[in-house]
């Protein structure tokens, strides 16, 4: 299925790429201060901020940081982000713009080590574009895609929510 015009002229615009946990990103910042973290110490840049844009059915698959990552609305359609909690609940923030819409929010944060997934909701633009904000910064290598069948295993009162997030396979 084809991308919607203004999210082409976005993807162009603001010269996104595709990120293996779905959608289209760029960096626009990563915070030249340093920091030291875990054991054995690890340099980190202090913050980094991306633009992140999800189209048509494009989804943020279930993955994990090791940062807290903080969703800004920019644009577009709403978006849901899901976090499965601790406790064995899922949290659904709903971005957008507040003032068309009470039910969402502007930003809204992800803890660090929990398992989250982002899903735009159907409206009549056809994107979302957010920014996300990770402090400390964000390295892939601290970045991991969901195991679908231990994800399931877990969290299985969620299983619909879960199944339909699942990493995309990728194609040899």
């Amino acid at each position: 299925m084809p991308l919607a015009a203004a999210a082409l002229r976005l993807i162009a615009r603001l010269g996104l790429e595709p990120h293996p946990e779905g959608g289209f990103y760029r960096e626009t910042y990563r915070s030249e201060e340093r920091i030291q973290r875990g054991i054995p110490p690890v340099e980190r840049a202090a913050a980094t901020a991306i633009y992140y844009l999800l189209a048509d059915d494009a989804y943020s698959a279930w993955h994990r940081i090791q940062s807290d990552e903080l969703w800004h609305f920019h644009a577009g359609d709403s978006l849901n982000v899901h976090v499965l909690e601790a406790d064995g609940t899922v949290r659904t923030h709903r971005l957008g713009h507040t003032a068309h819409d009470a039910m969402t929010v502007y930003q809204a944060v992800v803890p660090a080590g929990r398992w989250f997934a982002a899903e735009r909701v159907p409206g009549e633009h056809g994107y979302a574009l957010v920014g996300c904000t990770v402090a400390p910064g964000f390295e892939f290598s601290e970045f991991e895609l969901a195991d679908g069948g231990a994800l399931l295993a877990k969290y299985s009162a969620h299983g619909d929510l879960i199944q339909r997030l699942l990493p995309k396979p990728s194609v040899p």
